[in-house]
């Protein structure tokens, strides 16, 4: 007798409720449907027609393509430039180091003192490389500064391009080589290139002087060497022959002769003779 009427009551609620949100969303659906209609309905003002552009030459490259500035607003070369130029000469800089200065006759005559001595590690090739290339620089010091001042100032303010500095800055070098090498290498290197003799020594081209300079760097620096060897030869000479007129023919020359040959190089200050002498082949040059 109660449920019946609750069962009535809540089917007719469910009833009404399920109405009342079909009607809702009929209305939503209708209110959307309306505004578009009204939205495409809005007149839209026309765009104004474009003038078409003239037709161009395709011959005619002047303001079109890459265009690469290798100068800056002064006329002197670009950082960018600059500093690609630096780079490169850092990657070449041990390549003309060892073929066009004054360090491998240098870096030679020091390694063959140090064999003369009998001390095949001492000084490290560290050290004798490193002294090799102070004195390469104190050496080529006028060549650097002349180079400095006639090609490298120059291109770096713009007065100059950069074929007209190389050539500049390479007669300086030029020189300090030509200076230095023999004729007889000249002539070999121009006989071995299959080319004529030259006139003057202007007319010497660097492909001919690179290899003919090296060539003479060498000889001078075996030269220097075998004179360094002479002293410490007759030092183990004298010191074979003693050991041998003693009857110590098991004990190593070479143990007793070292001391000696030390002390006869530090008295006559043997660093210093070699030095100032390798300085002073280069004087005339410099």
């Amino acid at each position: 007798m109660i449920t019946a009427p609750h069962r009535t009551v809540s089917t007719a609620f469910l009833a009404r409720t399920g109405v009342l949100v079909v009607l809702a969303v009929l209305i939503t659906a209708a209110l959307l449907w309306l505004g578009a209609t009204a939205g495409h309905a809005m007149p839209v003002d026309p765009t104004a027609p474009t003038d078409p552009t003239d037709p161009t030459d395709p011959t005619d490259t002047g303001g079109g393509g890459l265009s690469v500035d290798i100068n800056g607003p002064d006329g002197a070369p670009s950082s960018a430039i600059v500093t690609l130029l630096g780079i490169t000469l850092l990657s070449v800089a041990p390549a003309l180091l060892l073929m066009m200065t004054s360090f491998t006759k240098i870096f030679v005559v020091l390694a063959m003192t140090r064999n003369a001595l009998a001390l095949p590690s001492i000084p490290p090739n560290q050290v004798l490389a490193g002294l090799a290339l102070f004195l390469s620089l104190f050496i080529m010091a006028p060549v650097l500064t002349d180079i400095n001042t006639v090609a490298l100032q120059p291109y770096l303010d713009g007065s100059l391009n950069f074929t007209d500095a190389l050539n500049l800055g390479s007669e300086p070098l030029r020189q300090f080589m030509l200076a230095n090498t023999r004729g007889e290498d000249l002539a070999l290197m121009t006989r071995a290139a299959d080319q004529p003799n030259p006139d003057n020594p202007d007319d010497v081209t660097l492909l001919t002087l690179i290899p003919a300079f090296m060539i003479s760097e060498l000889r001078a620096a075996f030269i220097i060497g075998f004179v360094i060897f002479i002293p410490f030869l007759v030092i183990d000479i004298v010191v074979s022959a003693a050991l041998m007129s003693m009857g110590m023919m098991m004990l190593p020359p070479v143990m007793i002769s070292l001391p000696f040959k030390i002390l006869l190089f530090v008295l006559v200050d043997g660093w210093g003779l070699i030095i100032t002498s390798l300085i002073g082949s280069y004087q005339m040059a410099t």
